[in-house]
C-alpha cells in the first residue's frame, strides 16, 4: 500500500535531507518529492503513522488525504 503525505512546509533540499535521514533511520520505504511537496510511504498503516510522527518531530505539518 502506498500512502501519500503532503508536507506544505517542505521548502528546500535541506528539508528533503532531514526528512530522508529521519525516515531511513525509522526503517521506512519511501520517496520524497520537493516539487510536489510530498512524501510517499510504502507499507502498512503503522508505516504511515511512523512517518507522520517522524515528520511532526522534525517540525513539519504533514497532511494526509
Amino acid at each position: 500500500m502506498k500512502n501519500v503525505i503532503h508536507v506544505p512546509d517542505m521548502q528546500c533540499e535541506n528539508c528533503v535531507k532531514r526528512i530522508e535521514n529521519a525516515l531511513k533511520a525509522a526503517g521506512l520505504n519511501f520517496t520524497v518529492s520537493l516539487a510536489d511537496k510530498t512524501v510517499t510511504v510504502e507499507g502498512c498503516e503503522n508505516c504511515l503513522k511512523t512517518a507522520l510522527n517522524e515528520l511532526e518531530d522534525l517540525g513539519f505539518t504533514p497532511e494526509t488525504a
